[in-house]
């Protein structure tokens, strides 16, 4: 912090000119909270690939056609780009500007130059590893919630079929009981009224 700019906030603060300065700085330990990070590390991957050189490519602009009305099928906003060592063909027509099919059938074109050199070890041949990896991971993860879900419900189940066969034994140890003592029989009640 400039000494200059503090001393001219100064007296607008009454504040001694550390304060200031201590209260305009910001700490380098402040966390952004909406950084935005990718699917994979940077680190990890092979370097984007670059388009080839423009003497290698041919280029040209055609018609487009589905969705995108009347500017997408009277104008010619769709790129294609042959690229003549190779004879890969590849069309464009992701947007209606002409100029960022063109940048965009550039990146394609030196995607699928990439994939045809490097193989299994081309940028979307890892950026396709790693995504199986987490998709594989999340469905295990499923899964094994799913699976502890239907054994808690079995647990929970045989818990319950427990008590009743529990309550159910213990009915019948008092029927057992109740049948063990003395009954009355029907002379004993008439003369059991008959003494009230």
């Amino acid at each position: 912090m400039h000494r200059s700019l503090s001393r001219s906030i100064l007296p607008l603060f009454n504040l001694p000119s550390r304060k200031i300065e201590s209260l305009l700085q910001v700490p380098s330990t402040v966390i952004r909270p909406f950084t935005t990070t990718g699917l994979v590390p940077a680190k990890n991957l092979p370097p984007r690939p670059k388009p080839p050189p423009d003497s290698e490519i041919e280029e040209s602009f055609l018609k487009g056609s589905g969705p995108g009305g009347q500017k997408i099928n009277k104008t010619s906003s769709a790129v294609q780009l042959k690229h003549i060592p190779t004879g890969i063909v590849v069309k464009s027509q992701a947007t209606r500007s002409r100029s960022q099919n063109r940048n965009h059938a550039r990146r394609l074109l030196a995607q699928r130059l990439d994939e045809l050199l490097h193989g299994h070890q081309s940028r979307s041949a890892v950026v396709g590893q790693v995504k199986k990896k987490q998709a594989d991971s999340a469905a295990k993860k499923s899964r094994r919630k799913y699976k502890r879900l239907a054994e808690e419900k079995a647990a929970a189940i045989d818990d319950k079929e427990g008590q009743e066969q529990e309550a159910s034994s213990n009915d019948k140890g008092l029927q057992e009981l109740a049948g063990n003592e003395p009954t009355t029989t029907s002379a004993d009640d008439a003369n059991h009224t008959n003494r009230t």
